[in-house]
């Protein structure tokens, strides 16, 4: 075998046809698919809607003051004149009955503490009473209440047998909530009527 045929014995594979071209690689389609990529993907996303001014304060529920002996006497005195009153005049067992549950009650009620609540006031929505929101819509003014050296704030419903809420606020945030509620409803100079008055009294 001479050089030269020994040189094409080594450049050739003697089991490949000469005159056969290489294959090229072809890229394979990739599947189709419904998404878009992600440059155009958009989120489906609602914007937050901004709450405005808020204020955040805690406070008690209501005052709490502890009873003495005398405030118990008059407790019972008053829950056994008005059994009398049923059973000599009246007559209605029912109102007796009534007068006992009632009675009860309102004794759970003035021993059990107050609870702390948050309170937050925002401008665009309303008052958070802890998770429950009370709109601006759903009263038509507001008003001021000092007793003794507690402030609170009394909102006024726009229906007409709806109770009002009253909240009772550190003095400190006084000047950022009333401006608050004064861009949103009108202040009313507030008077407590007989009933109002006798519950403080009494420190129901």
């Amino acid at each position: 075998m001479s050089d030269d045929q020994k040189d094409n014995y080594w450049e050739q594979n003697p089991d490949e046809p000469a005159d056969q071209a290489p294959v090229a690689d072809v890229p394979q389609d990739e599947p189709a698919t419904d998404e878009p990529p992600e440059s155009e993907q958009v989120e489906d996303e609602e914007p937050e809607e901004d709450p405005g001014s808020l204020v955040h304060w805690s406070a008690h529920e209501y005052i709490h003051v502890e009873k003495n002996g005398l405030w118990y006497i008059i407790f019972v005195l008053v829950v056994l004149g008005l059994i009398a009153l049923d059973v000599f005049i009246l007559k209605d067992y029912f109102f007796s009955a009534l007068v006992i549950v009632m009675a009860v009650a309102l004794f759970i009620y003035t021993r059990r503490p107050p609870r702390e609540i948050q309170y937050t006031l925002s401008e665009n929505h309303g008052l958070y009473v802890g998770e429950r929101l009370y709109r601006f819509e759903e009263f038509k003014a507001f008003g001021l209440l000092k007793d003794g050296e507690h402030h609170s704030i009394m909102l006024i419903p726009v229906k007409r047998f709806a109770p009002g809420v009253s909240v009772y606020f550190p003095e400190e945030s006084g000047e950022e909530i009333v401006d608050i509620l004064g861009s949103r409803l009108p202040m009313h100079e507030l008077k407590l009527d007989f009933l109002d008055t006798a519950v403080r009294r009494l420190r129901l």
